[in-house]
């Protein structure tokens, strides 16, 4: 390792504002497509392109079983990447465009057989979400790389949560709203426009993500063998403990959110609410705002328990809300700020892990840990999290566009409240044996910096 390297390890120097909105749309570019996806894909495959819920879940199960190997290649093809971009930063500009035109191509809805729109949605679903990684990994194996100072991480991390929370915001939103302009009437022509104007944004902001991104850690070591990379993990665990907590955040999240339609449309008829609930998800940036403050007189992981736990309570609360748009409104934005923290502090601790695991292997493989940590947890627990309402509705019954059974509203209820919080109450348990990682973080930070010390010296 280089003197010029060791130098850039200990480089604590402030990051520019314009650099952090550059960092910032990265995320809001990745929410604007992926959310689309996670928060409608469901009901998109069911009651617009004509999929039976059981098809539809069968494809999202699929996905889930190709993410355990996508992501852990996409780690080590970053930690394989050497530049003069950096290790991470190229792929803002690389997968640009495929990630934009696949997330056309899945709502692009053609004329087909029952069976060809199975393969259809498959192909395009499964090539969509290797796209999504691949995008994605970087977002989270750079932050290391843009600074070595711990409150400037947290800053760029809070910043970008804040983007792709505007990203998610715009999405959740405004989608079912476009959809009908769009279309006009024709339901599957106003997705398809919609996928057009969404894919074109997502990628204007990844192109100003790589334009504005530098990365100041950038390593002249040899390329991790993929046996060092994995060896990284070893023995890791508060990384395999942050991997799982994060996979129940998801799981959580994804099946509170895939049936926001279905409960507004059958439980409450009112579809159109679906678009006000989705809008209140923005109460999600009270909980990042937070975050500075919370991480000042807690420790960060009693901060995301809290946030997980508050999340559940607001879960909880739907079924009392009865059908009264108003305290639904109200218990739906107090679980989006416990999202609002649960959602932001991992990617932060991740850079943590990513420290613990060079301290205790002597390997830095970010690339391989955050995509395990991010990508691979955020499209396991999502994908699984929609999938598993599928199969829910499908064991009672659910029928597209019918009136539904008073079983299978019960379903839609118990997707929608009892089976988020389950999921956010397992991860804020799991959390709890995070804690006594967190305490030696201050003394493997202070040993990391006399090892690279020693780097420079030596050179």
């Amino acid at each position: 390792m280089t003197n010029k390297v060791a130098e850039a390890m200990k480089n604590n120097a402030k990051v520019p504002f314009h650099r952090m909105l550059a960092y910032a749309s990265t995320d809001a570019a990745g929410n604007i497509l992926y959310t689309t996806v996670t928060t409608f894909i469901l009901y998109y495959y069911t009651d617009i392109f004509g999929l039976s819920v059981a098809a539809a879940g069968t494809i999202l199960l699929a996905a889930r079983i190709l993410d355990a190997f996508d992501a852990p290649v996409w780690g080590f093809i970053i930690d394989h990447t050497h530049t003069k971009w950096g290790k991470s930063r190229p792929y803002f500009l690389w997968m640009a465009f495929p990630f934009a035109i696949l997330f056309v191509l899945m709502f692009w809805s053609p004329q087909l057989t029952t069976n060809a729109k199975f393969w259809w949605a498959m192909i395009t679903y499964l090539l969509f979400g290797i796209s999504y990684t691949g995008m994605s990994t970087p977002i989270t194996s750079i932050l290391p790389n843009l600074s070595n100072d711990s409150d400037e991480r947290i800053k760029l991390n809070s910043t970008r949560m804040i983007g792709g929370n505007i990203g998610y915001f715009i999405t959740a939103t405004f989608t079912l709203g476009i959809a009908a302009f769009l279309g006009k009437g024709n339901d599957l022509l106003g997705w398809r426009y919609t996928a057009i104007v969404f894919g074109i944004l997502g990628f204007i902001l990844l192109l100003f993500a790589f334009f504005d991104t530098r990365e100041i850690n950038q390593s002249t070591q040899k390329s991790l063998p993929i046996l060092q990379s994995i060896k990284a993990a070893k023995n890791n665990w508060p990384w395999v403990i942050l991997v799982v907590v994060f996979i129940f955040y998801w799981l959580g999240n994804a099946s509170r959110t895939s049936v926001v339609v279905y409960y507004t449309q059958y439980n409450l008829g009112i579809k159109g609410f679906a678009s006000i609930l989705n809008g209140l998800v923005m109460f999600q940036m009270v909980g990042m705002l937070l975050i500075p403050l919370l991480v000042k007189k807690f420790k960060k992981s009693h901060v995301l328990i809290l946030g997980m736990l508050i999340a559940a309570i607001g879960q909880l609360l739907i079924p009392l809300a009865g059908h009264s748009l108003i305290l639904l409104s109200v218990v739906w934005s107090i679980a989006s700020i416990g999202t609002g923290i649960s959602v932001s502090m991992p990617f932060a601790m991740l850079s943590d892990t990513v420290d613990y695991g060079e301290w205790k292997n002597g390997i830095r493989a970010s690339g391989f840990l955050t995509a395990i940590g991010s990508s691979f947890a955020i499209k396991i627990g999502s994908g699984l999290g929609g999938w598993a309402p599928s199969m829910i509705l499908n064991h009672v019954g659910y029928h597209a566009g019918s009136a539904q059974s008073s079983a299978t509203l019960s379903a839609i209820r118990f997707c929608i409240s009892y089976l988020p919080a389950i999921f956010f109450i397992i991860g804020a348990l799991i959390m709890v044996l995070y804690i006594r990682y967190e305490a030696k973080e201050t003394r493997i930070k202070a040993e990391l910096q006399e090892r690279r010390a020693t780097i420079l010296n030596n050179n």
